[in-house]
């Protein structure tokens, strides 16, 4: 069985690349330069390397070796499609199409155009479900009265800012939203918000109301955890069964040593009860 594997930066694209061969799958990657780990070539059976909006490359690349199903995963820096974005044609017509260029619609184009090509997209979890969001308080630490109000809070904020397909992550403190996350992505959103919380800040990541969970999932790991500590905040609340998580145990030990939070939950009435 084949599958092909869209790949943007970050470790998902490597975990699934792994799976998928211990499956015995065959796997055919396509890899975005500035974006990818190299590192992924040593997991797949193929690769071919392109630039942002090199639709037609993809095609011929998965029609070429008869792959018929593939999955999107990673993260593409949205701020290169204002450096590193070569369109060809069918890219260029994709994009005159939309109204904008946000993030849920250039995805679902794209998603669109690959199953009218005969290419199916499956969904990034498909083969690692194990990877997803177990709800409860994962930490010894649990979050104060005050820093669950600022959950519910930035929970509501963040499904707004979803649904208007900006962002999935806010950072709050005190009942004040001090950061929304957009071009610049979830580690900067978590900084930026850091320094203006005074060490009492809370970070809240949820998948978007209308979420296609084929592909853009909130995502976290050992960097997030990095960065909070960095940045003074104190909580990580996320959506159970919603977000994948990278390296579990070795985040969770990191949360303890620095005595920062994490929480899964479906809603936030769950902490409430």
């Amino acid at each position: 069985m084949k599958i092909g594997l869209i790949a943007g930066g970050g470790q998902f694209p490597i975990i699934f690349a792994r799976a998928a061969r211990e499956k015995g799958m065959l796997v055919y990657a396509i890899a975005h330069q500035t974006e990818t780990e190299p590192l992924l070539e040593e997991h797949v059976d193929a690769i071919q390397w392109i630039y942002l909006g090199q639709i037609k490359k993809i095609i011929h690349f998965f029609k070429s070796n008869q792959v018929t199903q593939a999955v999107m995963m990673g993260t593409i820096a949205k701020a290169r499609l204002f450096k590193d974005l070569r369109p060809d044609t069918k890219a260029l017509s994709l994009i005159a199409g939309m109204r904008h260029t946000l993030d849920d619609g250039i995805l679902r184009s794209l998603a669109r155009f690959l199953e009218e090509q005969g290419i199916i997209i499956q969904p990034s979890t498909f083969l690692v479900p194990e990877l997803l969001a177990d709800k409860g308080c994962w930490t010894k630490r649990k979050p104060s009265k005050s820093e669950i109000g600022d959950i519910t809070l930035g929970w509501e904020i963040a499904k707004e800012i979803g649904r208007l397909d900006v962002g999935q992550c806010v950072v709050v403190a005190k009942g004040s939203v001090l950061a929304v996350e957009a071009i610049d992505g979830t580690d900067a959103t978590i900084s930026r918000g850091g320094q203006l919380g005074n060490q009492n800040a809370v970070v809240v990541k949820v998948c978007k109301p209308n979420q296609d969970l084929r592909f853009d999932i909130p995502a976290i790991g050992m960097e997030t955890i990095r960065i909070m500590n960095e940045s003074g905040v104190k909580v990580l609340a996320i959506e159970a069964g919603k977000a994948v998580v990278f390296e579990k145990e070795a985040m969770i030990q990191l949360a303890d040593r620095h005595k920062i939070s994490i929480v899964a939950l479906e809603s936030p009435d769950d902490i409430q009860n």
